[in-house]
């Protein structure tokens, strides 16, 4: 066991959506390009909850959280 880390983790650039079931916490899914995260948005929201949460550029939100 080791010390733990003292920096917070840094997500990638592109578009994140979040998979959850129900009451439980969820999954960051990345894609690059915005109909990459369309397409995975509603192959996910057949069997769980998806919120899609934008396109993240240089550690900054460029878009505002939706629920699908």
């Amino acid at each position: 066991m080791g010390r733990p880390a003292t920096k917070p983790a840094r997500l990638k650039d592109g578009f994140y959506i979040e998979v959850k079931n129900q009451g439980t916490g969820g999954v960051l899914i990345r894609r690059d390009t915005k109909e990459q995260m369309i397409m995975a948005a509603e192959d996910y929201s057949r069997m769980k909850e998806v919120v899609i949460l934008g396109e993240m550029k240089n550690d900054k939100w460029v878009k505002v959280k939706e629920s699908k």
